[in-house]
């Protein structure tokens, strides 16, 4: 693993965003509760809006990962782009493998960020450049051209960060890709993942957080809302749709 822990330090805590301290899980984090990783594949789960994306997000920038979707390699880290509020103000507390990385030479640092929402701002920069992807993957389906870009990308032992990359996946697509995410931990990288889906939440011996009211806990998949949620509706759906 490269992260052990990410957290706000008190003295940065009264630099936050105001609308950081309005979202739960979010103020729990501001007010000094630490994240803690306690295995290299790990899953933030949670309503939209709950905070999943913006500590993925927060997490990539201070390991120097492009928020736009890139890798660790870029000229400059990300130090040239905005960060976050939540990125401004997070640390993170690093392995010794984590701080050896990020001391190495730039392109010896092995990581990717994939943000599904920007793939296609991330094709028009990298598509056929020397370390990416080979083509332009708008010529292809959406599932396919992510996962073009993911077989690419996701070749090394490093650090990756994915904020809801099942979108484009059909179900046998999404099995492919946790499948994917599990040999990449067998090679040694840490995974972080913002999700909705039960079936990569499912991915063996992962660490689910769960953003809740409560703040970020952990929580067993079982347990998880969106796990029941889908197991009701699909028994019976018109137990939902009748609501609508």
């Amino acid at each position: 693993m490269f992260v052990d822990r990410v957290r706000v330090p008190a003295e940065l805590s009264g630099d936050a965003e105001s609308w950081l301290t309005e979202v739960p899980a979010l103020e729990a984090v501001v007010g000094g509760r630490p994240i803690e990783f306690t295995a290299p594949l790990t899953f933030f789960v949670g309503e939209n809006g709950s905070g999943k994306s913006t500590v993925a997000e927060a997490i990539g920038e201070r390991f120097g990962l492009d928020p736009r979707g890139g890798r660790a390699a870029i000229v400059g880290g990300n130090r040239d782009l905005p960060k976050s509020a939540l990125g401004e103000i997070m640390s993170l507390d690093l392995t010794w493998s984590g701080q050896s990385m990020l001391r190495a030479p730039r392109e010896d640092r092995q990581g990717f960020f994939f943000r599904a929402e920007t793939v296609v701002e991330m094709n028009h920069r990298f598509a056929g450049v020397r370390g990416y992807w080979d083509g332009d993957v708008e010529r292809q389906s959406h599932g396919e051209g992510f996962m073009s870009i993911l077989d690419s990308m996701l070749t090394e032992p490093g650090i990756y960060i994915f904020d809801e990359p099942e979108s484009a996946f059909s179900f046998t697509s999404t099995l492919q890709f946790l499948v994917t995410l599990t040999e990449l931990v067998e090679i040694g990288s840490q995974v972080i993942c913002a999700t909705h889906s039960p079936i990569l939440t499912a991915a063996p011996n992962a660490q689910i957080i769960e953003m809740s009211d409560d703040g970020p806990v952990d929580a067993d998949w079982e347990d998880l809302d969106l796990v029941r949620h889908w197991r009701r509706f699909l028994d019976d759906p018109r137990s939902y749709l009748r609501h609508l």
